[in-house]
């Protein structure tokens, strides 16, 4: 009864949504600046508005003049007075929850301001039209009649005065209503448990005795859940365990290198994959049609956008920035966002490039500083990503995890990119891998060609395969273990593959 209840609901509210997402892709640039009005109404009440003189803002130029760029380091005495439960700092009101990120190099903590419009604006909005895209593309799917296995990287809630402090999923789950234990696993108690491997064991055993038809979280850890799952019941594949399972919504990181591995777990061509682009900052983009892989820009989630070209992106220094009706397909921007969450003009360190203008379709292509650039190659993730896919795929490997940093030039080498990758299969020849990896990437990326012809400036990719488990062991050490964390692809230094390459799992 109760989840025919939920049902019903979910299909009326599935056809009021769909109307709504067809206004706001008829008219983006309307939706974007009735979203920057309600921000500057907002803010106006604040005392980063009043510092902003937020009243003399009445369009975007004067929004450019008043509002400087931000980054974390710029907004974080004013978050830290938010902490410390003073009222209209960034947003009106008191803040009550802030979602802690650690980053993925171990850099020191962010405390996201998560509002109560920011939940319901943005995360609970972006989450529910996941689910009206889904059934609206698969109207005869049976997702609803089962539960969705939820593997985040959520942990107990921290208490500091009147303020509460975690990862964002165990913020969403803490405010979550009490009937989504009819249609998710893990159950609240479990989903905040601390420690990673005991929570990882419960999930596993209240699953197998779950009716599983959806999954939601990062592809690498699911992984392996997925991969304990079929080690306690020595089963060949997954849907040997859950054979009416139907769709994993994935996100976080690049799905790219774990498709092959994907297609084992789930050996049919009527097993559905969804991608999201949601953070602590923010949901962003959905991939809105399972014939396209590009996501769609969510313009009506209380954010207002803004981009900077990456070939001028200089930080808070960046000169070229630009509204949404302004932005090309093909270049690769730098992202800024204004929310409900008080982040005014804030850079969030991730890059995309636009697929579709009409309507505005997108691919994250890395970050700011996850890239590779210590010979002028200027290699992104998405790059890197999509020649160690093929080289896999032509090579019969499959990946687990990798990261890139950059052999450095001395009197006697060239400088190279060197991998550290951990194989699910290794490849059947590593040399033809490695030639392959390094041939794909030159097509994809003509600055990395121009640096690798003839190996004057660069030599030919160094690859070491990685030990199994010792990706999961530096996570371990680093207190990164669960959903939300994540081993850090493309970086500019050697500090993360010096301590991989000395590590013993």
């Amino acid at each position: 009864m109760q989840i025919g209840f939920i049902n019903s609901i979910a299909t009326w509210w599935l056809n009021k949504r769909l109307s709504d997402l067809r206004l706001f892709i008829k008219n983006p640039l309307n939706t974007q600046e009735e979203q920057l009005r309600n921000l500057i109404i907002k803010g106006q009440k604040t005392k980063y508005g009043q510092t902003h003189n937020f009243t003399a803002i009445h369009n975007y130029e004067s929004f450019v003049e008043q509002v400087p760029l931000n980054n974390y380091d710029t907004l974080s005495t004013d978050i830290k007075k938010m902490i410390d439960g003073e009222e209209d700092i960034l947003w009106p009101g008191q803040v009550k929850w802030f979602a802690k990120s650690s980053g993925t190099t171990g850099t020191r903590s962010k405390f996201i301001p998560v509002t109560q419009e920011a939940l319901q604006l943005t995360h609970y909005q972006g989450a529910k039209d996941v689910l009206a895209y889904y059934l609206h593309h698969h109207p005869e799917s049976k997702l609803l009649k089962g539960k969705t296995l939820k593997l985040g990287g959520s942990k107990k809630l921290h208490q500091k005065g009147q303020a509460y402090i975690g990862d964002l999923s165990a913020i969403m789950i803490d405010q979550m209503p009490y009937w989504t234990n009819l249609v998710t696993v893990p159950e609240k108690k479990t989903a905040l448990l601390a420690d990673w491997e005991e929570k990882l064991d419960k999930i596993i055993q209240k699953a197998l005795k779950s009716h599983l038809t959806g999954l939601a979280g990062v592809p690498s850890w699911m992984m392996l859940f997925l991969q304990e799952a079929l080690h306690q019941t020595g089963k060949k594949n997954v849907l040997e365990i859950w054979p009416d399972l139907e769709i994993f919504f994935h996100g976080g990181i690049s799905f790219e290198p774990y498709k092959k591995a994907y297609e084992q777990f789930f050996p049919s061509d009527k097993f559905h994959y969804m991608e999201t682009y949601n953070a602590s900052e923010g949901f962003f983009a959905l991939q809105d049609s399972p014939e396209k892989s590009d996501m769609l820009l969510m313009l009506d989630y209380g954010i207002f956008y803004e981009f900077i070209p990456v070939s001028g992106f200089n930080e808070l220094n960046s000169t070229q920035i630009l509204p949404l009706h302004k932005v090309e397909t093909g270049v690769n921007y730098a992202m800024v966002i204004s929310t409900t969450g008080g982040l005014w003009r804030y850079i969030i360190g991730d890059t995309i490039r636009f697929t579709s203008t009409k309507p505005y379709r997108i691919k994250i292509t890395g970050r700011t500083k996850h890239y590779i650039n210590a010979f002028g190659e200027e290699v992104v993730i998405e790059q890197a990503d999509r020649a160690l896919s093929k080289a896999a795929q032509e090579t019969g490997a499959i990946i687990k995890e990798y990261t890139v940093a950059p052999k450095y030039m001395s009197t006697r080498q060239k400088g190279a990119h060197e991998w550290l990758i951990e194989f699910e299969k290794l490849p059947q020849n590593i040399e033809k891998f490695t030639y392959l990896l390094d041939r794909n990437l030159q097509k994809l990326n003509s600055d990395y060609q121009a640096k690798r012809n003839k190996n004057i400036t660069m030599g030919p990719p160094i690859i070491n395969v990685a030990p199994v488990g010792l990706f999961y062991k530096w996570l371990e050490q680093n207190g990164k273990l669960g959903g939300q964390n994540k081993v850090p692809r493309l970086l500019n230094n050697r500090k993360v593959i010096e301590r991989l390459l000395n590590l013993n799992p």
